[in-house]
């Protein structure tokens, strides 16, 4: 029965909204994260609408050679 309850609430998650999952959050330069983004971060969208944020750095990444 907690089974069923998990799976229901997983594809409850995954269908709902503008929820794109962290594979389309990690691709394009975000992380999953619950509840708020960190200081420093934006909303770009959701992993899993409305709990797990897609958060982006403010500030482009730079890389030092």
């Amino acid at each position: 029965m907690g089974i069923l309850v998990l799976v229901f609430i997983f594809i409850s998650l995954a269908q709902h909204g503008d929820a794109h999952g962290p594979d389309m959050c990690n691709h394009r330069g975000g992380l999953c994260r619950v509840g708020t983004c960190i200081s420093g971060e934006y909303l770009a969208q959701y992993c899993f609408e409305p709990i797990i944020l897609c958060c982006k750095n403010l500030s482009p990444a730079t890389t030092e050679s």
